[in-house]
């Protein structure tokens, strides 16, 4: 039996071993099979660098007479078989190495082979491109130069009519604008002598020319009517306007030495006589744009003008403005320097109150002097009003700020008023509640009052008489005044809360006791309950008594505890 498992593990040995041999040499195989179609994909496409198309253009240029195109002919000829010769040595000897490898099975070395193959393809290929690109540009120039000097032409004609048309717009510029209209014509009638020649390489050239020199005139054709006149005559009354303008302002009180007028005319004389000499030779770089910014330049003048006017205006109606808010301002000072005196005799001001109003005072007298120097630099001219508008802004705002600080100190002056006022109506409450609360405990007359009744009268009591003490006081501390008084008025309330909860319990207790002595006779556990009840009533426990009497009748009287409570509830509210 041994025997046979064995023999049997030998046989599966075998068969694995056989397995994995013939996986090894499929998969040589399939990589062999896939590598050898590479190359013969690489093989292909060396065939097909030099192909027929390039060879047929060159043949075309070869039939080409002019020395010039004979020189190309030559080169491109002789470039064209050193690819020739590239191809058939090296590329087909990287290919021969390159099987090689794949015969010795090392794929490995083949992969970084089959690479530099490919590159080397790829360098010889964009070097056929390169000379196909230049061969057609001179087998197909004639044709393509063809369609382009028609084009030109015709935009050309349509540029000379629009010339022609406006002739009278060019001024002293016309005859120079013909003779580059002349310079085209010549360079139209070479082009057909370089055809006719063959000089394919001297007519491309010229078409190139020729489309520089049509662009030039169209600029030409299109600029100088609108630059002239923009010279001539729109610019120069535009100048004559801001200087009439600038002069008018000026004898009117503006100050406008910050905008340099007479410099910057000047200056804008000597670049129109600048712009002027270049567009004479035709050269109209940047002139358009040069004069359409002078231009903005005249329109934002007319800008600043504007808003020294609006500046102006504003500046006048800000300076009254300022000089009756200020003296009305000063009034109010005087008269709360009378109402300090008082207030200082009345109530206790803080050092920091009495010094902030001095702070006001200092700062209205700086406002002043301040806007009187605004006015001396209006009348002397020595600023544009945009500045001297700003400058009087400024000052509103100041003036403005202790306006608000002066309202805010009245305030604080009124209030201690309002604060004595409102504490002595508040005195009188308060006295009147504290006699109302002690004469409820005088009308029902109690057997025993707690502790408790007199402790927080007396303190009510000593709180009423601070107030007084405060009151009287001069000058008062409006800041104790107020603390006094709401102690006072806690404890008055506390006291009253107090007096009324005394009667109320004992007002319930009673009544209750006499509800349930009904009950005396009939249990005896109720006789002794009311009994212990009126013992606390007439120590003065009345909320213990109450409390006694209601849980021993609500054993004889299911519900009657619920029902008095509620009652003793609703009463304490």
């Amino acid at each position: 039996m041994e025997d046979n498992i064995i023999l049997l593990m030998i046989t599966y040995y075998f068969i694995g071993v056989a397995c994995i041999i013939i996986a090894l040499n499929l998969i040589q195989y399939f990589n062999k099979k896939k590598y050898k179609s590479e190359m013969q994909e690489l093989d292909v496409e060396k065939n097909q660098i030099l192909d027929a198309p390039i060879l047929s253009e060159l043949s075309k240029v070869e039939t080409l007479k002019t020395k010039s195109i004979k020189d190309k002919y030559k080169l491109w000829k002789k470039e064209i078989e050193s690819i020739k010769t590239d191809l058939e040595s090296s590329i087909n000897d990287m290919i021969l190495d390159a099987d090689f490898s794949i015969e010795q099975k090392d794929y490995k070395d083949f992969l970084k082979k089959k690479i530099n193959i490919e590159i080397k393809l790829l360098e010889l290929k964009e070097q056929k491109e390169r000379l196909l690109e230049e061969i057609k540009e001179i087998t197909l120039s004639e044709e393509r130069n063809r369609v382009l000097i028609t084009e030109l032409k015709t935009k050309y004609r349509d540029i000379v009519h629009n010339f022609e048309t406006n002739k009278g717009s060019f001024s002293s510029v016309t005859n120079v604008v013909e003779l580059q209209i002349e310079t085209i014509e010549k360079r139209f009638l070479e082009f057909e002598k370089d055809l006719e020649k063959q000089d394919y390489i001297s007519a491309n050239k010229m078409v190139k020319l020729i489309d520089k020199l049509v662009k030039h005139l169209e600029t030409i054709v299109d600029e100088i009517p609108p630059s002239i006149a923009m010279i001539e005559t729109i610019i120069p009354k535009r100048l004559e306007e801001v200087s009439n303008t600038y002069e008018n302002m000026v004898k009117s009180g503006f100050q406008l030495d910050y905008l340099n007028i007479e410099y910057n005319i000047n200056e804008i004389d000597k670049k129109l006589k600048d712009i002027m000499s270049r567009i004479r030779v035709l050269n109209l770089e940047d002139a358009l744009f040069e004069l359409r910014t002078i231009l903005e330049y005249t329109d934002s003048i007319f800008t600043d003008f504007e808003r020294e006017k609006i500046a102006r205006k504003e500046y006048e109606e800000s300076v009254t403005l300022f000089k009756s808010k200020i003296k009305k301002i000063n009034e109010v000072m005087n008269k709360l320097y009378g109402k300090v005196v008082d207030s200082k005799y009345n109530y206790k001001l803080s050092e920091g109150q009495l010094k902030s109003l001095d702070d006001l005072s200092n700062e209205l007298v700086v406002l002043d002097e301040d806007f009187d120097k605004l006015l001396d630099a209006t009348r002397t001219s020595s600023f544009p009003y945009t500045r001297l508008n700003k400058e009087q802004e400024i000052l509103i705002l100041k003036l403005s700020k202790v306006e608000e600080r002066l309202d805010s100190y009245m305030q604080s002056i009124g209030s201690m008023q309002e604060d004595e006022k409102r504490a002595r109506e508040q005195l009188e409450d308060m006295s009147s509640l504290l006699e109302l609360s002690k004469s409820k405990i005088r009308e029902y007359k109690l057997p025993l009052i707690p502790d408790l009744y007199f402790v927080e009268l007396k303190e009510a009591m000593e709180a009423v008489r601070e107030v007084n003490k405060e009151l009287d006081r001069k000058p008062i501390n409006i800041d104790i005044l107020n603390t006094r008084v709401d102690t006072a008025r806690d404890l008055i309330f506390k006291f009253n809360n107090t007096s009324n909860e005394l009667v109320k319990a004992a007002t319930l207790a009673e009544n209750a006791i006499i509800y349930g002595n009904r009950y005396r006779v009939k249990k005896q556990y109720v006789n002794e309950g009311l009994n212990k009840a009126e013992v606390l009533f007439l120590r003065g426990d009345y909320k213990k008594a109450l409390e006694l009497t209601l849980n021993t009748i609500d054993m004889v009287e299911p519900g009657i505890y619920k029902k008095l409570s509620n009652l003793y509830e609703k009463n304490s509210k």
